[in-house]
């Protein structure tokens, strides 16, 4: 087991009406004025803003409102925000939304403490934040697990550089998750956010550690079936409340540390091969993991077999074969099937796009430059890795 340290300071308000609270929660939390933040127009359509907006005038907290934020949030937007929240006086920002909300609060929250310097050096590993304006959120989507993390992914739309900065000090204060707010998601969003969330587990559990914890190993296994389970009650019943307050649920402990207790900190590769194809095509993260995964699987499992052997038994439910290989070949088969029931892609083709020979080894040299030269711990990879899974992809 490695050593670790787990921290988790977000407050939860977890059920139906919880938006109702978001006024005194944040008169609790010693907010003045709030930015409320939020993305398209379903968010104003549903009520959503109204209430929330009701909410804080109730308790007497004052507030401004940028909405606009779209999925791969855009570095412009995050500007917007910061200079809308300095001539505005803001003191905490709320971010009503899904992971592409949250994240651009976060990115507005540093860089309003350090407003002479620009946000996206964070982004580029040229620095780290010195301090973070108060976070908190109203979840709508089940996916990122930004409610709870320390992470958040901006895109830089000039560039086509997606990339993550990742800092204990933008943890969210508080989130409220009522899962009747993700009932009016299409099954495309809901299905690509089940598989951004089993992502985050599969990331840390796909490890070289010599002694994994057998704890966490254990939780995190049965996340995974948990939300396998549930993402097909959803695929044909989207209204049933049980089966999304499990995957709500879910997508908060998949992302804020508890599945990666004692590992080496997991493997992370297929995120920062997605984040590639994210910038260049702007296409649904969670799809786009799901069309990644079994081309990286299938590339890296001999490096980390007893890991993919006991993830096929223990997660898929498939019958040792009469190899450790061919045991975890069926488990990566039988992934993609899953995939497949939830209408999920499993390749480049079935995501919609075919890059060029000249868009993969660009997207290969994008992603191993952003890693630091190299990426992963079930099997270090290199830019000429990067390009062949990409290949392998197609």
């Amino acid at each position: 087991m490695e050593n670790f340290i787990y921290y988790t300071p977000t407050k939860v308000v977890f059920g139906r009406g919880g938006a109702d609270q978001t006024g005194e929660l944040l008169k609790q939390a010693g907010a003045a004025k709030v930015l409320i933040h939020y993305g398209g127009q379903s968010a104003v359509k549903s009520g959503l803003i109204d209430r929330t907006k009701a909410a804080l005038d109730k308790a007497g907290v004052a507030h401004v409102e940028l909405g606009g934020v779209v999925p791969n949030p855009r570095l412009s937007k995050v500007r917007e925000g910061i200079a809308l929240c300095k001539e505005a006086g803001v003191d905490f920002i709320l971010a009503v939304g899904g992971g592409s909300v949250i994240d651009s609060s976060k990115a507005i929250a540093y860089g309003l403490r350090d407003p002479d310097r620009d946000v996206w050096e964070l982004y580029q590993g040229l620095r780290r934040a010195s301090s973070c304006l108060p976070v908190a959120a109203v979840l709508t989507i089940a996916a990122a697990g930004s409610e709870m993390s320390n992470s958040c992914v901006i895109t830089n739309e000039q560039t086509g550089e997606k990339r993550a900065y990742n800092d204990d000090i933008s943890r969210p204060r508080f989130t409220v998750m009522d899962p009747e707010l993700t009932m009016t998601l299409p099954d495309y969003q809901t299905q690509s956010g089940c598989a951004d969330i089993m992502m985050h587990t599969m990331e840390r559990y796909f490890t070289s550690a010599e002694h994994p914890m057998e704890l966490t190993d254990t939780m995190a296994e049965a996340l995974l079936r948990t939300v396998m389970k549930y993402a097909e009650v959803l695929h044909q019943d989207p209204k049933n409340y049980e089966a999304r307050a499990e995957v709500m649920w879910a997508g908060s402990l998949s992302h804020n540390g508890l599945t990666g207790c004692g590992t080496d900190g997991g493997d992370w590769a297929t995120h920062m091969l997605e984040h590639e194809l994210g910038g260049m095509f702007d296409v649904t993260h969670g799809a786009g993991l799901a069309a990644i995964w079994s081309s990286w699987a299938r590339y890296v499992y001999r490096d980390c077999l007893p890991r993919f052997v006991k993830y096929a038994v223990n997660v898929m439910g498939v019958a040792p074969g009469a190899s450790d290989e061919e045991t975890a070949l069926k488990g990566i088969a039988a992934m993609e099937d899953f995939y497949r029931r939830i209408a999920m892609p499993t390749n480049l083709r079935e995501l919609g796009i075919a890059p060029t020979e000249e868009q993969i080894l660009h997207m290969a040299r994008s992603c191993a430059r952003a890693a630091g030269g190299s990426k992963g711990s079930a099997r270090v990879l290199h830019e000429e890795d990067m390009a062949a899974i990409y290949r392998m992809a197609l």
